[in-house]
């Protein structure tokens, strides 16, 4: 009897172990789930945490009801959040595709509390179980609570370097399902001969297996239908990567790249984007050997840069390496890159462009900067002062830089505020704004150490689109989309400069979107 009770209480030190992994898988799951459907992936997490701790509180102070059929308890909180958690994400693309708009918030945030008091529930009464087999209460709780401790540290590694990037958040989740469901009918078993209907839990059991497991090997090709109704055209290609989730679609001959739902360009207008993106920063700079793009992944910057003779090396600074190899290898970006990461000219450097300028000794003729929106932190800290500060000091004395600063229209506050940061360095600024059907009205921002006569550029390669004289009537803004911006009180808006220690970009961002 004593061996078996020891058994026992190590069945559960492992099983508060392994529920604790389970519970902080779920627990970051729900906030890349978040952060990747709803957007700005700070506030998400921030949200999930607090839920899920909330409900953990909760779930605790329930748990001093439970004295009875302690096991019992256990094995059906294991049973629903084997359920609830492993159908999480699965529904949550359902309710995304067909739900009103905010359901699928509303979804989110319940499922993370629930999910959190179920797994504030566990504990207590796993630490209970264990003294009531005749461990002393205080040994019994330093081992529960060490077990779920170092199996977080467990739970959190498991999600962000394995489960996330090799196996996507749907399977993931319906994983973590099985695991649950696993632990549920081994406990089940050892303690079979405390426990009365056996034939009731274990066909409970047997039942979430058969849809968990169904999940797991269907769900995601059924969550990926879901998914395509978040988009216009048919998906070729979807990929969770370590970074972030990149989608391309194609559809009679409109290719799109999305990363995180955001739209990077259309095929059918790219050459807008990227010809004024390229070309004014190329014909101003008064050499060209050396260039440096910071984003720009997929190569389209790239083959633009390297249609100019001069160009001796081009140093492509992409964060992650899933989508420099889907534009070095998908046919449907060759066609649009002209192979450009092929070029032996171009060094493809996978690395965070913030970090690479901070550890770069190199100076560039032309910093081409085709960045994502700052619309979360991480991508804050790269329209800060500090970023082109670093940007001022990687550009040679006669070198031009141009930046993509998001629509002064739609967002006006922001890219003026991108305006005031990059002057702030001592960079002299010339705006650009142009109409991209797929995006809007979209602008940028020429930036130099000595200032340059627009009116002097000239185009001189062929383009689909920009010549010198549209060039000169970009720089001329409407009433609604220039400098001078006035509040409803109708005081003008002081603008002051984004810094890595006072962010304002963010929220402005936030503002300025929620309406489109």
């Amino acid at each position: 009897m004593e061996t078996e009770g020891i058994k026992k209480s190590h069945l559960i030190y492992w099983a508060s172990g392994i529920v604790s992994i389970c519970g902080i898988i779920f627990e970051v799951l729900f906030g890349a789930l978040g952060s990747y459907i709803l957007g700005d992936g700070v506030k998400q997490y921030t949200i999930t945490i607090s839920l899920f701790l909330t409900g953990m509180g909760i779930g605790a102070s329930i748990s001093e009801k439970v004295m009875k059929q302690l096991i019992v308890t256990f094995i059906w909180i294991e049973f629903m959040v084997a359920f609830i958690g492993g159908f999480s994400s699965f529904m949550m693309f359902g309710m995304t595709a067909y739900a009103p708009d905010g359901t699928d918030a509303l979804f989110l945030y319940m499922v993370t509390f629930t999910i959190g008091a179920l797994t504030g529930l566990e504990l207590p009464i796993l630490i209970r179980k264990a003294n009531e087999i005749g461990v002393e209460l205080s040994r019994s709780t330093a081992r529960v609570l060490f077990s779920d401790y170092a199996g977080g540290l467990i739970g959190g590694l498991l999600f962000a370097f394995y489960l996330r990037p090799q196996m996507g958040m749907v399977k993931s989740a319906f994983l973590v399902g099985c695991i649950n469901l696993a632990v549920a009918a081994i406990v089940l078993y050892l303690f079979r001969s405390e426990i009365k209907r056996m034939a009731v839990h274990v066909s409970a059991a047997v039942f979430i297996g058969v849809l968990l497991i169904g999940g797991l090997f269907f769900g995601e090709e059924v969550a990926f239908s879901f998914e395509q109704k978040l988009y216009k055209d048919p998906i070729v290609h979807s990929e969770e990567s370590n970074y972030q989730k990149v989608i391309l679609t194609r559809d009679e001959g409109d290719t799109r790249l999305f990363l995180d739902g955001s739209l990077q360009f259309s095929s059918i207008d790219e050459h807008r984007y990227h010809e004024t993106l390229v070309l004014p920063a190329m014909e101003a700079a008064e050499k060209k050997e050396s260039v440096l793009i910071l984003g720009g992944g997929d190569g389209i910057a790239a083959h633009e840069v390297l249609r100019y003779d001069e160009v001796d090396h081009v140093a492509l600074v992409d964060l992650d390496p899933a989508v420099t190899d889907l534009a070095a290898n998908n046919r449907h970006l060759r066609e649009l890159n002209h192979g450009a990461l092929d070029d032996e000219r171009v060094e493809v450097i996978n690395d965070d462009a913030f970090q690479f300028l901070e550890d770069s000794n190199e100076l560039y003729d032309v910093v081409i900067i085709d960045l994502p929106d700052p619309n979360n932190e991480s991508l804050n800290k790269l329209y800060t002062r500090e970023f082109y500060s670093l940007v001022r000091n990687h550009l040679t004395p006669q070198g031009v830089s141009m930046i993509q600063g998001t629509s002064p229209v739609f967002a006006r506050e922001v890219y003026w505020t991108i305006d005031t940061t990059i002057r702030d360095t001592g960079l002299s600024v010339e705006n650009f704004h142009v109409d991209i059907p797929s995006f809007g009205n979209w602008g940028f921002l020429m930036a130099s150490r000595e200032p340059v006569a627009v009116e002097d550029i000239e185009i001189t390669k062929d383009t689909e689109f920009l010549t010198a004289d549209l060039l000169q009537s970009m720089t001329v803004f409407g009433k609604d989309e220039d400098r001078e911006i006035v509040n409803r009180n109708g005081e003008s808006v002081s603008l002051s400069p984004n810094t890595l220690i006072h962010p304002n970009l963010i929220q402005k961002y936030e503002q300025a979107w929620q309406n489109y």
